[in-house]
């Protein structure tokens, strides 16, 4: 059912009704069947990405887990946001690590996606934190520096959330491995997109990830879905860390990396994705 024609407010409140009271909640990690399922910031292709709303729209169709891009402002809060910048979702253009919290909730990045979604504003760590259920997950990318860490320990901490509920990735190597170093019991995964080269070799090379994987201490490696093979994904878990995949949409390829061993999927739509691969559908959505 699409969330049209409704305000912001409202939506927030019927999926928080949902989630919490229509047998979401019980869907303990002990009993997920694997791959996980993870929102690709949140449901974004029904609501407006790394936003509440998306968030709720996630868990509302059954996501084991949401995703989401982190930075910290030039005041020492952490947000939820993708780019640098605000250019992409809002009409003014500001610098996130140039930017106080203040400045940044004053802006709409809701309605660049839909009128329906305008006043939502760039949601606090905490702030998503608090909508994760009971034994669901949260990946947490890290899009800026080893700076951010410190913070983020804090929130983890005061976000009730247990260590098992939260999965960090990240590019950046010196992110995962200092993280490791600060919070062994956390799990990090070291991100890694492959690309072939105009001498149509695939990088970086697969002798160097592994390389990477240990020097770094990460728990596994999560990739992109291009050019990456069975062998190689043996290989990582034969080395004793997990793999898991991004973005992910369409049903075939998810088949073929659930048949690999991938221990989570991430996609921009999990309820499409929950449905195709384990019959999974959701509740409805209360009317007014």
């Amino acid at each position: 059912m699409k969330m049209k024609k409704l305000p912001v407010a409202i939506i927030f409140v019927m999926l928080s009704s949902v989630v919490w009271s229509a047998g979401l909640e019980p869907n303990e990690l002990s009993g997920v069947i694997e791959p996980l399922i993870v929102a690709h910031r949140g449901a974004c292709r029904e609501a407006p990405e790394n936003t509440i709303p998306a968030f709720m729209m996630a868990w509302h169709q059954q996501a084991d887990a949401i995703e989401g891009d982190f930075r910290l402002t030039s005041d020492g809060h952490i947000v939820c946001i993708h780019d640098a910048n605000t250019k992409k979702v809002a009409t003014a253009n500001l610098v996130i690590e140039n930017s106080t919290l203040k400045q940044l909730r004053q802006l709409d990045v809701g309605s660049h996606f839909s009128t329906d979604y305008k006043g939502t504003v760039i949601p606090t760590i905490a702030e998503v934190f608090a909508t994760v259920p009971k034994k669901k997950k949260i990946y947490i990318e890290i899009k800026c520096g080893t700076e951010i860490i410190g913070k983020l320990l804090e929130e983890i901490k005061k976000s009730g959330l247990k260590p098992e509920q939260i999965v960090v990735i990240s590019f950046d190597k010196q992110v995962v491995q200092e993280l490791k170093a600060k919070s062994p019991k956390l799990k990090a995964m070291l991100l890694v997109s492959f690309k072939r080269n105009k001498l149509g070799m695939v990088t970086p090379s697969r002798k160097l990830v592994m390389e990477n994987l240990a020097k770094t201490k990460a728990d596994g490696l999560s990739s992109g879905k291009d050019h990456i093979s069975k062998s190689f994904i043996e290989k990582v878990m034969k080395n004793g860390y997990e793999y898991h995949v991004w973005t992910v949409d369409d049903i075939k390829t998810a088949k073929r990396f659930k048949e690999w061993g991938a221990k989570s999927i991430t996609t921009n739509v999990p309820g499409y994705m929950k449905k195709s691969l384990f019959g999974k559908t959701p509740p409805p959505v209360a009317k007014n």
